[in-house]
C-alpha cells in the first residue's frame, strides 16, 4: 500500500497537499481498496465552506457509501469533475488524477496524521 511521505492525512483515510493556501483532497489508496470498485463520488460545490472533520461528499462503490470528510476549514474552489464522468478513477490513481476537490484554507490543520502515523492506524485496521 503507498502512502505518500509528503502528504497530511486524517483518521477517516483523507489525504491533503496544501500548497500556496490551497488544500487537495482525497481519499488515501487504502480508502479506496477497502471500499472496492468506486461507482459515484458526490462532491461539494465550488464556493462552499467546508469544516475540518465534518462531512462535504460521499463515495460509493459496489460494497457501501462513505462519508468524506474535510481535513480542512476553507472554501472549496475546485472540484474534480472528470470524476462524474470516471469515478474509478480514485482507485485507480488515489494520489494523482483521483483528488476529490481543492480549497483555499483559513489557518493551518493541526491533527493532521504523518505518513508513519498514518501507516500504523491502519496497520491496525488491517
Amino acid at each position: 500500500m503507498s502512502v505518500p511521505t509528503e502528504l497530511g492525512y486524517t483518521d477517516k483515510h483523507e489525504w491533503v497537499r496544501i500548497e500556496d493556501g490551497v488544500a487537495t483532497v482525497g481519499i488515501t489508496e487504502f480508502a479506496a481498496e477497502s471500499l472496492g470498485d468506486i461507482v459515484y463520488v458526490e462532491l461539494p460545490e465550488a464556493g462552499t465552506e467546508v469544516t475540518a472533520g465534518e462531512t462535504c461528499g460521499e463515495v460509493e462503490s459496489t460494497k457501501s457509501v462513505s462519508d468524506i470528510y474535510s481535513p480542512v476549514n476553507g472554501e472549496v474552489v475546485e472540484v474534480n469533475e472528470a470524476l462524474e464522468d470516471t469515478p474509478e478513477t480514485v482507485n485507480s490513481s488515489p494520489y494523482e488524477e483521483g483528488w476529490l476537490f481543492r480549497a483555499r484554507v483559513s489557518g493551518e490543520p493541526s491533527d493532521l496524521l504523518s505518513a508513519e502515523e498514518y501507516q500504523a492506524l491502519t496497520k491496525d485496521e488491517e
